[in-house]
């Protein structure tokens, strides 16, 4: 049986763009190579009920906002869910009443709609089954992988060594950079723990360098911009603790490449997708303990406790001080990375399209 797939690409725009959502949808769709039917399922329910489609695929779950079909608009229904950290971190993401209504009607709408889940490691599959009720054998995890664009850049090799660094020279002068700094890449939200990477890039005396979205969509005073503003109130004039802001991905691989470590030091991840690109980069990575993270990076990362701000700084100081040590897990990512490609992902995922239409 010919199997028809709508793919919704509402998951690629607004605030997801940027974040790991936007990333998949917009990766795994240039792989799918026209074996599915992408359209925003918003703008076009219409489309969505009468186009014939054996399945709808929904890419994006909010727990505490609509995002399950109320009725099945094709015989079989899939769902991806990314991570459940709102559910994870109440007190840090509050739903108000309205927010956990609607995660009582989707949680039961989830049961009664939806007949496979997507996620994208199995620390976010025990998660939903623990949040959400839902049986293990109804979850099928499928891995992300880094964009093309994260990549090791080469520098032009008709150059001689002098013209070689005045290259990375002119690079570092354009973003104001260090010669040797830690490099952390992402919001600026409570999970990701950064006051703790302050710190410890501070007991060490390395520079710190930031890039990514600072602020949510929400009002100033809304809880969830709280770690920022904390951050800012610690650290807004802080010489050593860089703030570069969002860096378009043709700018961001390039401050990627002169970072002497990478370092994401979350309380909680989903996957680990920012691991990856570091490695992919040629550039060490730090991390913190943490089940995706182990998951995902393997032996391929420096692990430290992200609750201790002395373990995090060692870490850091392990493979900042060692150039040797810092080949050897630039070689280990190299290796890393190389298991998980998009063309993969696609593979998996339409495997999973076979399952669910027979």
């Amino acid at each position: 049986m010919k199997v028809k797939v709508a793919y919704d690409t509402g998951s690629a725009g607004g605030g997801n763009a940027v974040r790991g959502i936007g990333r998949n949808t917009n990766e795994l769709l240039s792989k799918l190579n026209g074996k599915v039917e992408a359209f925003d399922f918003k703008s076009n329910d219409r489309k969505l009920k009468t186009g014939g489609y054996n399945i709808a695929h929904y890419t994006v779950f909010n727990p505490h906002q609509r995002s399950v079909p109320l009725t099945k608009p094709t015989r079989k229904v899939v769902l991806t869910i990314h991570d459940l950290i709102r559910l994870v971190y109440p007190t840090a993401y509050p739903p108000g009443i309205k927010g956990t209504l609607r995660f009582l009607v989707q949680k039961w709408l989830i049961k009664r709609n939806v007949d496979r889940i997507i996620t994208i490691s199995e620390t976010s599959k025990k998660d939903i089954v623990r949040f959400l009720g839902i049986s293990p054998e109804k979850i099928s995890v499928v891995y992300l992988a880094p964009k093309k664009v994260f990549r090791r850049l080469e520098l032009k090799q008709s150059l001689s060594l002098r013209d070689r660094s005045l290259e990375k020279a002119e690079v570092r002068k354009q973003f104001g950079l260090p010669d040797h700094f830690v490099l952390y890449v992402g919001d600026v939200n409570f999970n990701k723990n950064l006051m703790t990477l302050a710190d410890a890039c501070k007991a060490i005396k390395i520079p710190l360098v930031m890039a990514g979205k600072t602020t949510t969509s929400k009002p100033d005073n809304h809880p969830e911009n709280k770690p920022f503003a904390d951050f800012l109130k610690k650290y807004g004039v802080d010489k050593d603790i860089i703030r570069l802001g969002f860096v378009e991905d043709e700018d961001l691989v390039k401050i990627w490449n002169l970072a002497t470590v990478y370092c994401q030091p979350s309380y909680y991840e989903g996957f680990g997708l920012i691991l990856l690109e570091s490695m992919a980069c040629g550039v060490p990575v730090v991390a913190s303990r943490i089940n995706a993270h182990t998951e995902i990076g393997g032996e391929a990362c420096v692990y430290a406790d992200p609750k201790k701000v002395s373990d995090l700084a060692e870490k850091i100081k392990f493979v900042v001080n060692s150039p040797e040590r810092q080949k050897e897990y630039i070689k280990k990512g190299e290796a890393r990375v190389k298991q998980f490609t998009w063309t993969k992902t696609a593979q998996e995922t339409l495997k999973i399209y076979a399952q669910v239409a027979d």
